[in-house]
């Protein structure tokens, strides 16, 4: 029982992670119905923002909260400005173009901004300083989480959580529910739709540079190819809660979180990847708009 426990503490905790990164997936998919297929190296980027804005602030040097939260922070402002630059340099011009055309353009971006990586910090991993030492915490017997999982976990909800709050009780919130609905009839009411485009798609990529960065606090190894298949996750996580919906990306990042650590210690490692995309399947057959996705009939 305890060793189920133990695996369960560590599931939730990486599917937090995976719950951050497939909310930038879905917020996109549910006003532009566009797949960014770059979020994934988002969260690669993030994580090298927050080593340098680490080094910038010497927060290795004497390591604190304070000092943690301001990587963190910068991280995520940093990410939110490429976010929107990728927003309006590449997906804004093939906005009303065929939808192939924007999926190759994302793959294009994917591509551009991991070979970019490789130019621009090097194909050698980087190893992320300890912003906040280990330790651990004893929660059952024989079950026990780390401060730093803790640390990702309570992080994860504040951010999910201040999205929910957002969306729901502020105008640009109502304003992106208005244009995930109808981008005509939400101009005709007077609300900019090029406006909401761009801050969903800021939000979108402060969010997985949060995970990155939450991520490096307890794998500091990074390099620029970690975004492939932690976005491929958070994709299949999106779409296993019903892709658009924002509690479903939610509870798809944990179910796949979960999934993944309990095939990995009950199964074998092995199969760690693999499951993503046994879900996959088995969500597509079972029911293709995903567990709070509804069928939507599309006029012809």
């Amino acid at each position: 029982m305890s060793t189920f426990l133990q695996q369960l503490v560590n599931g939730v905790t990486w599917g937090s992670v995976y719950a951050l990164i497939a909310l930038g997936y879905t917020m996109v998919y549910g006003i532009l119905r566009l797949i960014n297929f770059a979020h994934g190296d988002i969260y690669m980027l993030g994580a090298f923002m927050g080593l340098y804005a680490s080094r910038w602030f010497h927060a290795a040097e004497n390591p604190s909260p304070v000092k943690a939260l301001l990587v963190l922070l910068t991280s995520m402002l940093l990410s939110a400005l490429i976010g929107m630059l990728i927003e309006r340099l590449a997906y804004k011009p093939v906005r009303k173009s065929p939808r192939l055309s924007a999926l190759i353009t994302a793959i294009g971006v994917s591509l551009l901004l991991e070979n970019g990586g490789v130019l621009v910090f090097g194909a050698d991993p980087k190893f992320f300083p300890q912003l906040i030492p280990q330790k651990t915490i004893a929660l059952l017997p024989g079950v026990t989480v780390s401060n730093q999982q803790l640390i990702v976990l309570v992080v994860s909800i504040v951010l999910m959580f201040a999205l929910r709050m957002f969306v729901l009780h502020t105008r640009t919130g109502k304003a992106m529910q208005a244009v995930s609905h109808n981008h005509m009839a939400a101009s005709l009411m007077g609300i900019s739709v090029d406006r909401i485009i761009t801050i969903t798609f800021m939000i979108g990529s402060a969010l997985a540079a949060a995970a990155g960065v939450l991520v490096a606090l307890q794998s500091p190894k990074i390099e620029p190819y970690m975004g492939i298949m932690p976005g491929l996750k958070a994709f299949v996580a999106a779409v296993l809660g019903g892709i658009g919906n924002i509690p479903g990306a939610v509870v798809g990042g944990l179910v796949m979180g979960i999934a993944e650590v309990m095939v990995t210690g009950y199964l074998s490692p092995t199969y760690r990847d693999a499951i993503a995309f046994v879900l996959l399947i088995v969500i597509l057959l079972v029911r293709p708009a995903g567990i709070f996705g509804k069928a939507v009939t599309e006029k012809v």
